[in-house]
């Protein structure tokens, strides 16, 4: 049984999504987001680390995925994405693969430019979760489940 953590990183919140693939059953096993609107922006990125460790301890996943950053009209909100990204990758201290949104909703949704509600949906869905998840914790188990996905794309020599 492989353990995968997803992570949506953010520097307000960053969600995150742990699922257990048994045979070709995705389990879940927990999801969340670190918020960090409380604290300054130059403790962020320490907790982010922080709270990642801690979760990576209780869940001791054996892959990682993560979602690349997307180039947005704001160049200062692309590099405080790509800092809260570094600070998530070391915290998990294993290999991470990492996804584009494009990819992520396409794997989940089926297309690649479906909205938030549309996501939390499926991975509703595919999950089997009864209650509501908040969206960057849904957004964190897309980027799990993409990534079972991809690995099993592998396993079967077929390339995306």
């Amino acid at each position: 049984m492989t353990v995968i953590i997803g992570i949506d990183p953010g520097s307000r919140r960053t969600g995150y999504g742990v699922i257990r693939l048994e045979g070709n059953r995705h389990v879940y096993l927990a999801s969340g987001y670190l918020n960090l609107l409380a604290f300054p922006a130059h403790e962020r990125l320490r907790q982010i680390y922080l709270g990642l460790q801690k979760i990576m301890q209780t869940y001791q996943p054996h892959e990682a995925a993560i979602e690349q950053v997307f180039m947005q009209e704001n160049p200062n909100s692309a590099l405080k994405l790509g800092q809260a990204r570094g600070a998530a990758i070391v915290a998990l201290d294993i290999p991470v693969a990492e996804y584009s949104a494009r990819a992520v909703k396409k794997s989940v949704v089926g297309h690649g430019a479906a909205d938030k509600s549309q996501v939390q949906f499926m991975v509703k869905r595919l999950l089997n979760i009864g209650v509501s998840l908040q969206p960057d914790a849904a957004d964190a188990l897309a980027v799990a489940l993409c990534h079972a996905h991809a690995r099993g794309m592998k396993k079967w020599g077929i390339e995306k």
